[in-house]
């Protein structure tokens, strides 16, 4: 399990001297050790390696890793650049996107240059066993992740914070920063994106808003790739 090295130190690095960390921190080294786990261990921190604190301008809250073979990589609803398949909640993500903004719907579901852009991509729980959707809930990630979340609603500048179902929304009570805005929908997933999720238009609110506050807005559009 890596360290995170830039400015979030600064915001969360006092997590990491708590007991409920180490206490992670072995249950997560012995997962490795001794299961197939996901992301890839060099991978669980990249959303605080590709998007600095100082550069955070959206958080789009998910929930667990993907847990099939090279899907994730440490980015929420983002799967490894050679992934064939795109997962059922991304293609929604990918539908909401084309309806809102044009942005046509391309081969792959990488999404480094949101986070790249300052879009904290960030996952609840941030490891997970194959195959056993949310097998490492309530070890622990949830109370980093909690610190993460409070970092962010701490900075005294606008952000937006996106929140797609009943356990991001349920975050919001954190959100105490009258600068920030809020954004809540049902989740993307097939079960839930003709409840609200379709036609909730999260991408131009969010580009208006940062607009608005004088702040560059992000290029949404995901580029096909060479396969």
């Amino acid at each position: 399990m890596g360290m995170i090295q830039n400015d979030w130190i600064d915001g969360i690095g006092e997590e990491f001297k708590k007991t409920y960390y180490k206490n992670l921190y072995k249950f997560v080294r012995d997962e490795y050790s001794t299961q197939i786990i996901y992301p890839p261990a060099a991978d669980i921190f990249n959303a605080f390696h590709f998007t600095p604190l100082s550069k955070v301008k959206i958080l789009i809250l998910g929930q667990d890793p993907y847990h099939n073979e090279r899907q994730a990589h440490g980015l929420c609803f983002s799967v490894m650049p050679d992934q064939k398949v795109i997962p059922p909640s991304l293609q929604n993500i990918y539908k909401e996107l084309h309806d809102d903004l044009g942005c046509y719907v391309p081969n792959n579901g990488y999404l480094k240059k949101w986070a790249d852009q300052g879009i904290l991509l960030l996952n609840t729980v941030l490891t997970v066993r194959a195959h056993q959707a949310n097998s490492h809930q309530g070890k622990g990630w949830e109370l980093f992740t909690d610190a993460v979340i409070q970092a962010v609603n701490e900075q005294d500048r606008p952000i937006v914070f996106i929140l797609w179902g009943r356990p991001a929304q349920s975050k919001k009570k954190m959100l105490t920063n009258p600068k920030h805005l809020i954004l809540e929908a049902p989740h993307p997933s097939p079960l839930s994106a003709f409840r609200g999720f379709f036609g909730s238009k999260p991408f131009s609110e969010a580009n208006e808003f940062l607009k608005a506050n004088g702040i560059e807005p992000i290029d949404w559009q995901i580029e096909n790739i060479d396969k």
